[in-house]
């Protein structure tokens, strides 16, 4: 579909290509984990992971459900001993979420498992063509870098 513009087409490509990626990623991810964690359960434990001392509502935004939602699924990963959840220093009313040694290891385990899985789909290419993929993620990342930057509060 010509839309015109090369950055319109490389919207669609982008849109087309993205959520591909992501349903493998999840996939794999939620197989690879020994401890058969769901994917909100992992994807929790990965926004921890970036934020550490995140609060409740914060990875309520993150998975796009609800505070109730998210207190129970991050509920099951305290009692699993992956996530150790405080009282906020200055906020009483408020809990800062942190994980622990256990679900620091279980997290790496799962995602290295999965950067096999990529590195093993990406090993029928040449050298040049991983080069052009790097390339391209590598500009992708700084566009969206700076994107969420500008719409920080």
């Amino acid at each position: 579909m010509m839309l015109g513009k090369p950055s319109q087409e490389c919207a669609v490509k982008v849109m087309d290509t993205i959520p591909l990626l992501m349903r493998f990623i999840r996939a794999d991810m939620r197989e690879n984990s020994a401890a058969s964690l769901s994917i909100p359960q992992l994807r929790s434990m990965l926004f921890i992971k970036r934020n550490p001392g995140a609060s409740l509502s914060e990875v309520a935004e993150h998975l796009g459900v609800t505070c109730a939602t998210a207190s129970t699924t991050t509920e099951r990963l305290v009692q699993r001993n992956f996530i150790q959840r405080s009282d906020h220093p200055q906020e009483r009313r408020r809990v800062v979420l942190n994980l622990t040694d256990e679900g620091k290891h279980h997290l790496e385990q799962t995602l290295a498992q999965t950067r096999t899985h990529i590195a093993d789909l990406l090993e029928s290419l040449t050298t040049e063509e991983i080069a052009h993929i790097e390339e391209g993620l590598t500009l992708l990342k700084h566009v969206f870098e700076r994107s969420s930057v500008k719409k920080a509060p």
